[in-house]
């Protein structure tokens, strides 16, 4: 299963949502997919979506899938990575006025560069071809979790302090 979040911004991140629901549509993607789509104006129409989930209902999703595409928001690849869910990050994008700026975008690509597991995405269509690679990937493990969050702590100081 595929579990598909795009966070609570109030911006739409119709991008994302109508390149998974064209994937799915064309067999690119053939697992079971769940979409929560927030504010975004476009409604998928080849998989089960929600605008909004509870915080039940969003661990379930995160529980169950095998691989969460997610915003760029720290909390939630984080929490994938935690769970040791396939992670694929697609920074909202100031280009495409689905944020008010790159911050997803640039603390992301620090997280990879700083050899965290997760597969970012900046071009929306090289998300097929991501999709169908065949990842092994070594999750961060309990052991890591200090060391992740004494990072994440300094990359989000250097972002906010400039």
């Amino acid at each position: 299963m595929i579990f598909v979040t795009v966070g609570t911004h109030e911006q739409p991140f119709d991008r994302l949502i109508k390149k998974i629901d064209e994937l799915i549509k064309n067999e690119d993607i053939n697992n079971d997919v769940f979409i929560q789509t927030g504010y975004s104006t476009y409604e998928p129409k080849n998989c089960k979506w929600s605008k909004f989930l509870d915080f039940n209902e969003m661990n379930h999703y995160m529980n169950k899938a095998e691989t969460v595409i997610c915003h760029g928001g720290p909390a939630t690849f984080m929490q994938a990575l935690s769970l040791k869910k396939r992670t694929i990050v697609v920074p909202r994008q100031k280009k495409f006025n689905e944020h008010v700026n790159d911050h997803q975008l640039i603390f992301a690509r620090q997280v990879k560069e700083k050899g965290y597991p997760i597969e970012l995405v900046t071009n929306i269509d090289d998300l097929s071809s991501i999709l169908k690679k065949d990842i092994k990937t070594e999750y961060v493990s309990n052991s890591h979790n200090k060391k992740f969050v004494k990072e994440f702590g300094r990359l989000v100081g250097d972002i906010v302090n400039g």
